[in-house]
């Protein structure tokens, strides 16, 4: 099957981008990577009258540690990610996450903001940014909004952004010292959607954790914070009974849904192996 007609627009300025997507009301689609969208589109789940092509906007794809906090551009793609110094050292969960997205192939012409705009539920990117409490940044005909993380994730496929914004940038804080990361997921094959998935950070000074944050990914709507679980660790040492009571507290976070990955009970299952792993690795970190 092949999409509908549609139009084709590239834009080269944001201004440029807005007076386009103006004319069709909101209506169009912009056109970043297109690796979801343009699949979509074939199998007629989208039909937009027009795709408006953001890519040669100059400024949209740019890695910058500012200060407290790296800056991506939402044109940033998973291989820019992969190979980013900057990344690697600076933001060290996204570093971990990003082997686990896709396919090579697929890896050079995704996008980051491609990614975090179509808000799937077994996407990588909105766990990290959810565990990290990033920023997205999304720009419009009215200006800038600046939309914190538990903010922007609000059901299926669905986020704050507003007909006719762009998400331009996310914005995701430094590491610091004594913070532990933890990225994982377990899938049928390397590079397919996750059965489930855990995004996880924390500080961990003496053996006891403070500051944590779990975010599950293809257990619900979109990414899931692990509240319950979360609260187990706050201030508690990592020891056995500690990692014990946040696994059972899981019960109370997630109710997922089988899917043609796996069923329910499953998906439970694999959650609390994901969180004994991580919580095993930062007891062992140095």
């Amino acid at each position: 099957m092949k999409s509908a007609a549609f139009e084709y627009h590239r834009a080269t300025t944001l201004d440029e981008a807005f007076a386009c997507m103006a004319r069709y009301d909101g209506q169009a689609q912009w056109l970043a990577g297109g690796q979801s969208l343009l699949a979509m589109m074939n199998l007629r789940l989208a039909n937009p009258p027009a795709l408006i092509d953001i890519r040669a906007i100059a400024g949209l794809s740019d890695i910058q540690q500012v200060g407290s906090v790296v800056r991506l551009g939402a044109l940033c793609t998973h291989h820019q990610i992969l190979t980013s110094p900057i990344i690697q050292t600076a933001v060290p969960l996204l570093s971990q996450a990003v082997p686990h997205v896709a396919h090579l192939a697929i890896r050079h012409v995704g996008t980051i903001g491609g990614s975090l705009a179509l808000a799937d539920p077994a996407a990588e990117y909105p766990t990290v940014v959810q565990a990290l409490q990033g920023t997205l940044i999304a720009k419009g005909p009215s200006g800038e909004r600046r939309i914190p993380v538990d903010d922007y994730f609000v059901g299926l496929y669905q986020t704050a952004l507003q007909p006719g914004e762009l998400l331009t940038a996310i914005e995701l804080p430094v590491a610091q010292a004594h913070q532990r990361f933890h990225f994982d997921e377990l899938s049928r094959r390397r590079g397919d959607y996750g059965m489930v998935g855990l995004a996880a950070a924390a500080q961990v000074q003496a053996g006891a954790c403070s500051g944590v944050r779990l975010s599950f990914l293809a257990v619900g709507d979109g990414p899931v914070l692990a509240r319950q679980a979360m609260a187990a660790l706050e201030g508690r040492q990592l020891d056995d009974s500690t990692v014990r009571q946040a696994q059972q507290a899981l019960d109370q976070d997630l109710h997922p849904a089988g899917d043609l990955q796996a069923n329910a009970a499953t998906k439970l299952h694999c959650a609390r192996v994901l969180l004994g792993r991580a919580l095993a690795a930062w007891r062992t970190a140095p």
